[in-house]
């Protein structure tokens, strides 16, 4: 084989090995509860999957009060305080993820589809201080199911843009949303006690 044809032989395995590092992580928690997740950047898209030890109810409340949601949604030391929550269908939530330095960087969230304790879908766009939305955004679809005492939860997220997916990655979107996934575990806990 020619120096050319290994080098690109080369290049292929190292995209392919990049390709399934970036894409296709898959976890078993403590507890052996499942938590994939997947990065599909051809379609833009991020498939996560989560099961918690909670009934349904609690884990869709703490999907949709802000009284919960700000609890765990921050990776730590980060803190999520919102300003708005209506979640009914054209509702939005208006929130704001906030460094230990305090600097606030703003989300806003409007609620398009509702199926109560099963499904929801909302569009997310990065804002100012002020609600106006920096776009583009991305589309979230969250789908609840239980068995066994096991909840499972469901989220696609379809980005309008390459690039936005690949800001959100670059800020620690991956690692982050693990660590908010962990919180939550940790609230569901003590909230079922």
């Amino acid at each position: 084989m020619g120096s050319k044809a290994q080098e690109n032989v080369g290049i292929t395995i190292q995209s392919t090995r990049q390709c399934i590092r970036n894409t296709k992580k898959t976890e078993k928690m403590k507890n052996s509860l499942l938590f994939d997740f997947v990065v599909d950047k051809e379609a833009k898209m991020v498939f996560i999957t989560r099961e918690f030890d909670a009934e349904l109810s609690l884990v869709w409340d703490a999907f949709t009060k802000a009284e919960i949601l700000d609890q765990w949604v921050a990776p730590k030391p980060w803190t999520a305080k919102t300003k708005v929550m209506d979640f009914t269908v054209g509702g939005r939530r208006f929130y704001a993820m906030v460094s230990p330095e305090g600097h606030e960087h703003w989300a806003l969230q409007k609620y398009t589809s509702i199926s109560p304790k099963t499904n929801f879908k909302l569009h997310n766009a990065f804002a100012d201080k002020d609600e106006n939305p920096e776009l583009p955004g991305s589309d979230w679809d969250h789908s609840f199911s239980e068995a066994n005492g096991t909840t499972t939860v469901k989220i696609s997220i379809y980005n309008e843009s390459l690039e936005r997916m690949e800001k959100m990655i670059e800020m620690g979107f991956t690692q982050g949303f693990k660590m908010s996934m962990s919180n939550l575990e940790n609230l569901l806990a003590s909230l079922s006690k």
